[in-house]
């Protein structure tokens, strides 16, 4: 599971890092409310924490620009502003959860948890786009109803890239899909897997669904532009 952490006491942001990590999750860490932005928009991220107070755009305006953005990403915030008016500015403005400062590392985690289970229940067993039909739960792809036979990292991609459904997948999301571990990577790696899949979902369809948004990813679409 991946964690967008938006902090910029780097300090503290330090501290909840270490800790998050050491409970076995990945994290990723922006220190500014563009940065937090773009990362939540164009990474693969599972819960955000969010701090209110950040230079350049504060939590309140990229939360409510992820939600405009239509993402449903989970969102923490994180706040010394602790009245009922900042509470409910912040929950009307998106976040899932709300958590004012100084709080018990502990609680957070738990809350993290929470919101984890509340994502990975309502997420679909079977994503349909198109005549493409994935099942997340048995790991099979059918295409017009055809079984398609896919590694394991080829479904990887192609799972991540359902479940952003018509939303731009950068290649360095792709990466991570493909290296598990951060080993110096092959940004050549990221074209070959797409050629794989685009060889065994469009290959003689008449729609290909897989698009290539230059320079920045690629994307699965219902209908081909």
């Amino acid at each position: 599971m991946r964690i967008l952490l938006v902090e910029d006491e780097k300090e503290l942001s330090n501290i909840i890092k270490k800790g998050l990590e050491e409970a076995s999750y990945n994290v990723d860490v922006a220190y500014d409310g563009e940065e937090a932005f773009y990362m939540a928009a164009n990474y693969p991220v599972d819960v955000v924490i969010l701090d209110v107070m950040l230079p350049k755009m504060d939590g309140i305006a990229v939360l409510k620009k992820l939600r405009a953005a239509k993402s449903e990403v989970p969102v923490i915030l994180l706040t010394a502003l602790d009245s009922v008016a900042d509470k409910i500015k912040g929950l009307d403005a998106g976040a899932d959860d709300y958590l004012p400062k100084p709080f018990e590392f502990g609680e957070l985690l738990a809350r993290v948890r929470a919101l984890l289970r509340r994502k990975s229940s309502a997420k679909q067993s079977v994503i349909r786009i198109a005549d493409l039909e994935i099942d997340t739960a048995a790991r099979i792809v059918r295409r017009g109803g055809e079984e398609i036979a896919l590694s394991a990292k080829e479904y990887s991609i192609l799972e991540l890239m359902a479940y952003n459904k018509d939303r731009v997948v950068s290649r360095q999301a792709i990466s991570e899909r493909i290296y598990e571990e951060d080993v110096e990577r092959d940004s050549n790696v990221v074209d070959v897997f797409i050629n794989y899949l685009r060889k065994k979902i469009d290959k003689d369809r008449e729609v290909k669904l897989i698009q290539t948004v230059r320079g920045s990813g690629y994307m699965l679409r219902s209908q081909e532009e």
